[in-house]
């Protein structure tokens, strides 16, 4: 059978096969919101959904324009592959001793006191939390303007030099402000939305792959390996801040170890939140065991998903078109050629669903940590209180309004430099506090103890570190901000713990 007719019929059935899909992700999330417990393959899910959002189908523009090479490309997303799964085993120490704590936030003030437990959770407030919400519904943008060519076509509300306001940022914030509304409505309208739109992005790279090996013509793959480990990068920009296609230059030394740095913001970015579980231990079975298998298992079945769908950009798009995708979207030039037009808007609109879910679950989980802090009087007093509806509606508030401001300050890549850094900032803190508490208390009973202790924390902090390092030297305009937020956290802590003790006198 010729492979065009393959092509159509392999459509048609993706197609008529996607309700069924979604029926039965339905009543799956259905059964899963049902139960008292969740058992381990359920915390599995809920690592691998908190990890997977927009990044994955659109980082890799950013990553080849600075490594030139589909060898890096790949060793960028092995690196953060070891660097994620080394934080997961040595958060598990953590979370065995802390089984029903409050995750990171609590880990921290446990182990260095109420100051850093404050500075993290002032940190999720500026930059993590709220950063990762504005990038996720500037990917929602992205993909809506790709089925809505006129959000692309149409100028820029305001610009000065590369600095603009475009409606697609417009409509992240109305996604925001929509999606903070629904879930002051009460628990179940924002519960109702996650059922719905679950599972979306693990089709969505499911299809992508299988597709991506079985369907393509012309093979690129040779040609992306081709520049073995040379590397190359090519950001140069015209007047508008637009890149341009020619001009790859060849780098080497510093220059590539920065080009590194900056890849990998883009590959941490879509690596993140799988401690997530960690904030519902106390929901899951035996958490002392299972959340550990969790976060091992989670990440590294999200990693080895992330580097098969590079392989098949690499395998379906030649440098160029990996590079320069329209803006960005990666995964829709891959569908496009995989599949023609019908697989671009399949792909676009699984992606759309994806960012839509992913954000309704970070704006529901994230209010509850501020309202959480509240109550530990390290917060805003007005977070601490609920609604008629009993959801923290001024901690949402506070937190949608925030988060429409970053979608303001920058662009989707330069959120991911500002949000990245933070994250890895803090995730090497928590690590540390793995050694530190070795150290403070050796013979404190450990359910599960870090394997290979001390290399696996050692070489996260090792590449963190490189990682901060690099992108502080190469990226100052997009690092500094989100470091210089989160110091911003001390006069905060400072002056709420002076009127404690004003009070109290």
């Amino acid at each position: 059978m010729p492979k065009k007719l393959i092509k159509n019929s392999l459509i048609l059935k993706f197609e008529t096969k996607l309700q069924i899909h979604c029926i039965f992700i339905y009543i799956w999330s259905l059964y899963f919101t049902m139960q008292k417990k969740l058992k381990l393959w359920d915390a599995i899910m809920l690592v691998m959904g908190s990890m997977i959002g927009s990044g994955i189908f659109i980082v890799s523009a950013d990553m080849m324009r600075n490594l030139g090479s589909g060898f890096w490309l790949i060793i960028v997303w092995v690196i953060t592959g070891i660097m994620t799964v080394a934080a997961a085993i040595s958060y598990g120490e953590l979370s065995a001793l802390y089984p029903k704590a409050g995750g990171q936030y609590t880990y921290l003030k446990e182990i260095f006191g109420k100051k850093m437990g404050f500075l993290y959770g002032w940190g999720l407030f500026t930059v993590i939390q709220t950063g990762t919400i504005a990038a996720v519904a500037m990917a929602f943008g992205k993909f809506t303007a790709y089925l809505v060519p006129a959000l692309n076509d149409v100028a820029p509300i305001f610009q000065s030099g590369e600095f603009k306001i475009t409606w697609i940022q417009i409509l992240a914030i109305a996604i925001i402000l929509l999606l903070t509304y629904i879930n002051t409505r009460g628990v179940e309208s924002g519960k109702l939305l996650q059922n719905i739109f679950t599972g979306s992005k693990i089709i969505a790279l499911v299809g992508l792959i299988a597709a991506g090996f079985i369907l393509v013509d012309i093979s690129h793959m040779a040609e992306n390996f081709s520049f073995g480990m040379n590397s190359f990068n090519n950001l140069k920009k015209d007047t508008l801040g637009n890149f341009l296609k020619e001009g790859w230059e060849p780098i080497g030394g510093m220059t590539l170890l920065g080009g590194i740095a900056a890849a990998m913001v883009g590959s941490v970015f879509s690596s993140v939140a799988w401690e997530s579980v960690t904030f519902v231990s106390g929901e899951i079975e035996n958490p002392k065991k299972n959340v550990v298998k969790s976060m091992i298992y989670g990440t590294t079945a999200v990693i080895v998903l992330y580097i098969a769908v590079n392989y098949v950009y690499l395998n379906a798009l030649d440098r160029d078109s990996i590079a320069f995708a329209e803006n960005d979207r990666v995964a829709v030039a891959a569908s496009h050629f995989i599949f023609g037009s019908a697989g671009t808007v399949i792909i676009a609109v699984l992606v759309m669903v994806s960012t839509f879910g992913c954000n309704n679950g970070l704006i529901l989980a994230g209010a509850r940590v501020f309202q959480t802090m509240a109550k530990d009087g390290m917060f805003f007093k007005q977070a601490e209180k609920n609604n008629k509806n009993e959801v923290p509606a001024n901690a949402l508030w506070m937190q949608g309004i925030w988060a429409s401001l970053l979608c303001l300050s920058g662009q989707y890549g330069n959120l991911l430099d500002m949000i990245s850094f933070v994250i890895v900032l803090f995730y090497m803190i928590t690590v540390f506090g793995v050694i530190y508490l070795r150290y403070k208390q050796p013979n404190l009973e450990r359910p599960y103890k870090t394997w290979l202790y001390p290399i696996t924390p050692i070489i996260y902090l090792l590449i963190g570190t490189g990682f901060c390092i690099l992108l502080l030297i190469y990226k100052r305009q997009y690092t500094w901000p989100g470091f210089l937020m989160v110091l911003i956290g001390l006069p905060v802590y400072y002056f709420i713990n002076l009127n404690k003790k004003t009070e109290k006198e």
